[in-house]
């Protein structure tokens, strides 16, 4: 009998959404795609300059391998930056870990502090990704979802409107839970956490001894004046939490592939192991762009010219755009507090759906893949966004990326209008 090929630690977790209907956009050459996060519009014009600048720089060091844990000047000025905003004094070289995006950065932080026989509460709707690296590090997932709280009739539902059930919530933490994932802004609700709802998720991390991973990578994309609470802010969790971000999603530059966490050193030194010993180092000359486009932010910080200003006012409109015209054609659009996403309920939308070839695929995973097919219109089914046994109770969901240029929405909302016109 031959020897068993792959680690079993991997077993289950093979199929992945992103890559399944990227693949499908591309055989199916769509139109107006909607469905990956990512803005099809440029950065802003000085991070391009920053980024050009230090390609080019004169001595070419740059365009070498720098500090492995991050490029002194970026966790200098992130430092800076952050120390306010946690109530902190941030050591640059003990508190911050850069990372290949924040992708990265929740690897390292599964794999250094999720061990064998560990349970990891996690919040439903979720990231993908979080359930395979809880598998991965040995860890058990262990789920809890947000739950729709009854509203009056006519009322637009909000993200805001689905919260956690404090009992059922401090129920899920037991002898074995090492910690638990929260991600504010949410992707894929466009959820925004309120101070009460993280002080409650704080109480019970103190009194359970708990981590908390505190997913934040769009926490400069909140709107209509809701505000973003740090979780590590709040007192007793700074030393007990693990916070991660994102250059990609603060200066709309996803492809950099930069990102980083915050916490403290007791709990970061492990993440710096795991980093070492798998990629080792960040690009450089992508370091050094994001460290001078946050030094320029700190020199206007909250000034009306400030990106972190502009973008999220443009980023509204664009919502409410996408809003009024998926409302038009008889979607039920979740109006998000934060984020790139929105999603909407499609139980109200008639199409006639081949018979499927698995009968087990979720109905929302079958939508979608009929309007990429027959619409040229990618977006992302929202049951990927929750464990197998929950699946079934949100399979009348998809997700819309709005972070897209007025042309690609436009281009969507002509052929949402002419669906509605013809069924």
């Amino acid at each position: 009998m031959s020897k068993q090929i792959h680690a079993r630690r991997i077993e289950g977790i093979d199929k992945n959404v992103w890559v399944e209907f990227t693949q499908l956009v591309v055989e199916h050459k769509v139109n107006v795609n909607l469905g990956q996060g990512f803005p099809d519009f440029s950065p802003p014009e000085f991070a391009k300059e920053y980024f050009k600048d230090a390609l080019f720089e004169s001595g070419g060091m740059l365009n070498q391998y720098t500090r492995a844990f991050g490029h002194p000047l970026l966790v200098k000025v992130l430092a800076q930056f952050f120390s306010k905003l946690f109530g902190q004094d941030l050591d640059a070289n003990l508190n911050i870990l850069v990372t290949v995006g924040a992708y990265q950065a929740l690897f390292c932080t599964f794999q250094a502090l999720i061990d064998e026989g560990d349970e990891v509460i996690v919040i439903e709707p979720f990231f993908d990704c979080y359930e395979p690296m809880v598998k991965m590090a040995g860890g058990t997932p262990v789920f809890i979802p947000l739950r729709l709280k009854s509203l009056k009739e006519g009322v637009p539902l909000s993200s805001g409107d689905w919260m956690l059930d404090p009992e059922e919530l401090a129920a899920k933490f037991t002898a074995k839970t090492k910690a638990i994932v929260i991600n504010s802004p949410n992707n894929p609700l466009g959820k925004v956490y309120k101070k009460q709802e993280l002080e409650m998720i704080a109480e019970l991390c103190i009194k359970n001894n708990v981590l908390c991973f505190s997913d934040e990578v769009y926490e400069w994309l909140v709107y209509d004046g809701t505000e973003h609470i740090r979780i590590a802010s709040l007192p007793g969790m700074w030393d007990r939490t693990i916070s991660i971000g994102s250059a990609g999603k603060t200066f709309s530059a996803t492809g950099w592939k930069v990102g980083w966490a915050f916490g403290p050193d007791h709990l970061l030194r492990h993440l710096r192991t795991v980093h070492q010993n798998s990629l080792y180092h960040c690009p450089t000359v992508a370091q050094e762009a994001v460290a001078q486009s946050f030094q320029k932010e700190f020199e206007r910080f909250s000034e009306p010219e400030s990106y972190f200003v502009q973008l999220p006012q443009q980023l509204s409109l664009k919502r409410d755009q996408l809003v009024r015209c998926l409302t038009a054609v008889g979607m039920k659009p979740i109006v998000p507090e934060g984020g790139y996403f929105l999603i909407a309920d499609i139980s109200g939308v008639k199409v006639d759906l081949p018979e499927p070839s698995d009968r087990d695929e979720p109905y929302d995973f079958r939508f979608v893949k009929w309007m990429i097919k027959n619409k040229g219109f990618a977006t992302i089914p929202v049951s990927a966004f929750y464990s197998s046994q929950n699946k079934k109770h949100f399979s009348h969901f998809i997700r819309f990326c709005f972070a897209k240029k007025d042309d690609t929405l436009i281009a969507a909302e002509k052929i949402l209008q002419s669906w509605n016109l013809t069924n």
